[in-house]
């Protein structure tokens, strides 16, 4: 297995990493983007782990149609150890109960096996231990910044010290806030299972799937939903930081934040099957996003409470995963221009425009709010910006950016003409129009035979492949076709892509970017390549990890997963793809 064999357990306010032998490899607190109180992934002591005396095999499974993970250690004398991880999420009292904490039941299925579980986890980004507390059947963790209580049924003395015990009886563990349990914690484990499993069980059940690769698209949805942080609405592009995109590459980046980009992709992907909940929640988080830009200048990225100031910084006490450093905190990308974020602000919350099934729809005063965002697309589309691969010392007037912007001015006028307001339906399909016209002069090159990365330029970008999915070029357009065909010749290494081949600033990529391989997928779908779409697509699902997750990147020769993990653009990936390749349900059954 790869080093990113890992699960997620969540809830909403936090997840967790958790590896094939049951170690908790990265769980931050008290949300996605706190510290990372334990933080093996990236070669710190911040630990909750699982020793078995002569482990012989461990596998890993989810239960059906949920976030809870299941572990199994057998060790070679026949004693199995099943561990049970999740986060609770539940209905209570008219309310979702998502509270920061994780809990995990150990049982003993055959033997008598010698285990040993270890708690210790850290602070200040690796830089000190958190000093232990212990109380009768508990752990305090407490101090200036941070606090977290672990309450178990396991000897205290043995978790504390390090020393194997053999375990003869299930034992429960419960970290959350720093207060006493209502009961015995093997009750409270128990009942807060059943009740969590119940409630992913309700949502995979409320989901429109496709025909075809159901349960690769219920995996996809749960996770996506894992990486909504529930409060504010905003959505990570991933869980980690600093996962590099291949071996020594120092492309190391804090992804547990909210890109307006990504956070589209993922609202989009759960709306095809009907996961209203996120569209609802990502509305508000983007409302106060337009509110606070007053018309001007957003940023591609916030942070998950809304923050602006992501100002990035070195964890120089962590080693970084696999020893591969830097580890970064915060992302530079906050400082970016980057002018597809207006076109993706829209996208994001149009089709809320037009669903009778939301609670609240958008009506006028919505609509004015973004009108300004429309303007500042228009006035933006033909200068330069650092673009969707986040460039940092590299301006162009990217073409997937120009895209962006036309997007939004296009579905300003089809909300506008919903809403019964023909004069500004009107002045933006003007708009969009004199975006695309530019476009299409600018951006497509006949010696190419594609429509390029950027205006007047030469290089291809696996990005533009998204220009018949959003609607602005047909997809039998002869130019669309080629783009495709000329796209999957040059950037594409046997079933992965590669978002360009050009040199950047860390030099030229070794990896292929996972989500570029589902645009191509479905591009050559369109352009009515259904059986090779079908083929690669089935090529993506074989590289994903034991538990159907992906990460950002693709080593093409050895088929190894690298980058931030879990990355929403790939499991929104799998998602689009199957919905759109799939049998349908009338013709299948």
């Amino acid at each position: 297995m790869s080093g990113l064999d890992l699960g997620i357990v969540g809830n909403g306010t936090i997840a967790a990493l958790i590896n094939s032998r049951g170690d908790y490899q990265w769980a931050c607190l008290p949300r996605f983007d706190g510290q990372p109180v334990f933080n093996q992934l990236l070669g710190g002591g911040g630990a909750f782990s699982v020793w078995m005396e002569d482990l012989a095999s461990r596998t890993q499974s989810y239960d059906h149609n949920s976030a809870i993970l299941r572990t199994r250690l057998e060790s070679r004398d026949g004693a199995v150890v099943e561990i049970v991880d999740f986060a609770p999420r539940f209905e209570n009292q008219g309310r979702m109960f998502r509270p920061a904490a994780l809990v995990r039941r150990f049982r003993v299925l055959a033997g008598t096996p010698r285990m040993r579980i270890t708690l210790t986890p850290e602070t200040d980004w690796g830089g000190r231990k958190l000093k232990p507390v212990r109380g009768v059947n508990h752990v305090r963790f407490i101090d200036e910044e941070l606090g977290f209580r672990v309450t178990t049924d396991a000897p205290v003395s043995y978790i504390l010290s390090g020393t194997s015990f053999i375990l003869d009886r299930e034992a429960a563990f419960i970290l959350g806030a720093d207060e006493s349990l209502s009961d015995h914690p093997e009750v409270i484990a128990r009942d807060w299972e059943e009740r969590t499993r119940l409630y992913w069980k309700r949502w995979a059940r409320s989901l429109a799937v496709p025909f075809e690769w159901q349960q690769a698209v219920i995996r996809a949805a749960i996770t996506l939903k894992l990486c909504v942080y529930e409060e504010t609405g905003g959505i990570v592009a991933a869980l980690t930081t600093s996962v590099p995109e291949h071996e020594g590459s120092e492309r190391n980046w804090d992804y547990r934040y909210c890109w307006i980009r990504d956070a589209y992709f993922t609202v989009t992907a759960l709306n095809r099957l009907s996961g209203m909940g996120t569209l609802e929640h990502y509305m508000r988080w983007v409302r106060n996003i337009v509110a606070q830009s007053k018309g001007g200048h957003i940023q591609p990225v916030y942070g998950i409470g809304l923050e602006a100031d992501l100002t990035e910084d070195f964890a120089k006490q962590l080693p970084g995963y696999r020893g591969m450093g830097p580890v970064r905190v915060g992302n530079q990308a906050a400082e970016h221009v980057q002018h597809d974020v207006y076109g993706q602000v829209v996208l994001g919350v149009a089709q809320s425009f037009f669903d009778t099934r939301l609670m609240k729809r958008p009506g006028l005063a919505e609509f004015e709010q973004l009108e300004p965002v429309g303007e500042r697309a228009f006035a933006v589309h033909d200068t330069p910006d650092a673009g969707i691969w986040e460039f940092r010392t590299i301006a162009h007037v990217h073409t997937s950016s120009a895209i962006m912007c036309w997007a939004a001015c296009d579905r300003l006028s089809k909300i506008a003409g919903h809403l019964g307001l023909p004069a500004r339906a009107d002045y933006w399909r003007e708009r969009a129009d004199i975006i695309r016209g530019t476009i299409l002069e600018k951006a497509w090159n006949e010696e190419v035979g594609a429509f390029t990365a950027a205006f007047g330029g030469e290089d291809l970008d696996a990005s533009v492949l998204l220009m018949a999915e959003i609607g602005f070029i047909e997809a039998d357009d002869p130019r669309y076709i080629s783009t495709v065909q000329v796209i999957n010749r040059d950037l594409r290494e046997g079933d992965h892509v590669y978002r360009y081949k050009v040199t950047d600033d860390f030099g030229k990529p070794k990896t292929a970017f996972t989500a570029c391989t589902f645009w191509l997928v479905d591009a050559l779908y369109r352009i009515g390549e259904a059986e090779e779409a079908r083929r690669v697509f089935e090529a993506l699902l074989a590289a994903r990890n034991h538990l159907g997750l992906l990460s950002e990147d693709v080593d093409t020769e050895t088929g190894e997963l690298w980058g931030n993990f879990p990355q929403t653009y790939c499991m929104v990936g799998i998602i689009n793809s199957a919905a759109l390749l799939s049998r349908s349900w009338g013709e299948s059954i």
